[in-house]
């Protein structure tokens, strides 16, 4: 299996989740976006973290 086979399919279930937010309740994701923007970029990196993490042990568990 090849890099393009795994990252491009991959990427696109990642814009699909990133535009059901927005799609489905705006006012909710300008609100939260909002928020976000007043966070301080520890805060921030954190959250980027958190994320990160999560994903690689949800990989891990469904390998």
């Amino acid at each position: 299996m090849s890099l393009g086979e795994i990252f491009l399919p991959a990427l696109a279930l990642m814009l699909v989740l990133e535009g059901v937010l927005p799609f489905l309740a705006p006012a909710a994701w300008r609100e939260a976006f909002v928020r976000m923007t007043a966070m301080k970029d520890g805060q921030i990196r954190f959250m980027g973290l958190v994320s990160m993490l999560a994903g690689l042990l949800m990989l891990l568990i469904t390998r």
